[in-house]
């Protein structure tokens, strides 16, 4: 093994490979820093997001690990190999790129776009042609509509999507995205968005994605890399723990005042927080509702058929009188999967204007979350101690 070199890292899904920076700077002829020593991990199959201000030296350190900007000095290991050391335009062919402007060739049509790498590593024509309709299907363009169609007859959204399966078309292990997104709006981006994520569950691919805006590195990242100018890393965490937990100054400004809010997105819904209100069977007699009521001293009741299957609620008001729970009863509308983030619980509440949003697992009723419920698991996310670090322990 070559002295330079570390032992290759453990395989991960989709042939992912860990990349690691060490002691990595960019120092341009006039003396400017672009990037100070950097020492970074990026594990194989996770999205890491650099994020920061203009001028902090994310797209250059994104450009040194494919080497389009060469390092002054330091590091760059991919699968345990020092990538400094090798070809560089072999380097690019085991790495996919996706820019904020696509890249697409202009006189070339999309199917043949997304072949160009494939083409360059001597693959033959029908694997090409196999390959390229596959990812074109998993990018959500249809093979025989938008194959033999040429860029300027996408639109934005579709020429990003294009993108991407062109990046992924040799089935790299590494993606390198500088801004992918941001030249569309931001319905499309959102959109965008949502697809990527469903994307890297099924590639799990190990992702350097460069982006100024700390709400897409959030909802994107699994870990986030929050940089400052010179290219200093003020703080390398998982989108919640950077949210709840900022490590400097720097980090507690450039994550925002409303970072409480944000970390909503990123903290999912624990069994352990729900409330566990009345219940009453969606069969039962009104007077046996009433005895329910009035023995949890509750102004209302959850409605359950005999599985635990959801079928509304019951308010005391409506108890009153003769007839059954199910006539009585109201259907219950704010309600949310048990995998769901606390952010999507609290907008199903505002939504419905409601007071409450019911948990399920399936058809099955778990439990409710309420604003004080939601907000006690929000705080109790952030766990431990925390530094007190210019508002940082606040939600």
């Amino acid at each position: 093994m070559d002295a330079t070199s570390s032992p290759p890292s453990p395989a991960a899904p989709g042939g992912a490979e860990e990349i690691r920076l060490e002691g990595v700077s960019k120092v341009y002829a006039d003396g400017t820093v672009g990037v100070a020593e950097l020492d970074l991990t990026i594990a194989a199959g996770e999205l890491t997001v650099l994020v920061g201000p203009s001028g902090c030296g994310k797209t250059t350190t994104m450009k040194m690990i494919n080497r389009i900007i060469e390092p002054s000095t330091g590091r760059i290991l991919m699968g345990g190999e020092d990538v400094t050391r090798v070809d560089p335009v072999r380097l690019r062919r085991r790495i996919g790129y996706v820019i904020q402007n696509v890249g697409l060739f202009p006189h070339q049509t999309v199917r043949v776009n997304v072949g160009t790498v494939p083409r360059l590593l001597g693959w033959d024509k029908r694997r090409i042609r196999d390959r390229v309709d596959e990812l074109l299907d998993v990018v959500g363009l249809d093979p025989a509509v938008h194959g033999d169609r040429y860029p300027h007859q996408l639109s934005g959204g579709q020429r990003q999507r294009a993108g991407v399966a062109r990046a992924l078309a040799a089935d790299p292990g590494v993606l390198l995205m500088d801004e992918p997104f941001s030249a569309v709006d931001p319905i499309v981006r959102e959109r965008l968005q949502s697809e990527f994520l469903r994307l890297q569950e099924q590639v799990r691919k190990t992702i350097v994605f460069v982006t100024h805006d700390i709400e897409e590195a959030v909802r994107l990242g699994d870990r986030i890399a929050v940089m400052s100018e010179g290219g200093h890393v003020e703080q390398f965490d998982s989108p919640a723990d950077l949210l709840g937990r900022p490590a400097t100054p720097f980090v507690a400004d450039f994550v925002g005042a409303d970072r409480g809010l944000k970390r909503l997105a990123v903290t999912g819904i624990d069994v352990a927080d729900l409330e566990h209100p009345p219940v009453v069977r969606v069969d039962d007699g009104l007077d046996a509702a009433r005895t329910v009521l009035a023995r949890e001293s509750a102004r209302w009741a959850v409605v359950l058929d005999d599985r635990g299957t959801l079928h509304g609620w019951l308010s005391a008001d409506r108890a009153a009188g003769s007839g059954t729970v199910r006539d009585a009863g109201k259907r219950m509308e704010a309600w949310v999967p048990v995998g769901s983030s606390l952010k999507t619980a609290f907008s199903t509440m505002l939504q419905h204007e409601a007071g409450w949003v019911a948990v399920l697992d399936g058809d099955r009723f778990l439990g409710v979350l309420t604003p004080e419920s939601l907000h006690a698991a929000l705080r109790r996310s952030v766990g431990g101690a925390v530094p007190e670090t210019a508002g940082a322990a606040q939600v």
